[in-house]
């Protein structure tokens, strides 16, 4: 069994419910062992409207690739399509990113694990400092609270009353 740690986000159209319906497809997948606090971030990178972030603790059978195609295939189903025309982020129904599985490091062309940048943000950091707060990052080999002590994103993260 391996164990994945996800990072979702929305921020059009009904966020809980996106949320949701994401959650219900992503327990297909596996058994979800834990859910984060839902919090409301401002967008990274680009101007739009406030997202919801969560993060989720995926116990799957599946390897890495199979999983991420999954979870493409689940964000493409619930909305999300992808404009490879634009340059930089843009406002989604839902993203998805594969954080951690288990302690392994991924390079290819389709996936990279542990996730290059989420030590530079904190609406991925907080929601899973929540589920694992004793976590190694394999790569940068410090515990997550220590990344997030360093994390230089100022951006104001709330958690929201919301519970999924």
């Amino acid at each position: 069994m391996n164990t994945a740690l996800l990072s979702l986000g929305t921020n059009l159209g009904n966020k809980l419910e996106n949320l949701n319906l994401a959650i219900q497809q992503i327990s297909e997948l596996g058994k979800v062992n834990q859910i984060s606090s839902v919090y409301q971030t401002p967008p990274w990178g680009f101007k739009s409207d406030d997202f919801y972030n969560i993060a989720i603790n995926l116990q799957t059978e599946l390897d890495a690739e199979s999983l991420i195609n999954k979870l493409l295939y689940i964000e493409t189903k619930l909305g999300r399509t992808r404009n490879n025309a634009t340059k930089g982020y843009q406002a989604r129904p839902l993203d998805i990113d594969i954080i951690f599985y288990n302690t392994d490091i991924i390079n290819t062309k389709t996936l990279t694990v542990p996730h290059p940048r989420m030590q530079d943000r904190n609406f991925v950091l907080i929601p899973i400092i929540e589920i694992i707060s004793n976590f190694e990052h394999p790569v940068l080999q410090k515990k997550l609270e220590i990344l997030l002590d360093e994390c230089n994103d100022n951006s104001m993260i709330t958690k929201t009353k919301h519970q999924l």
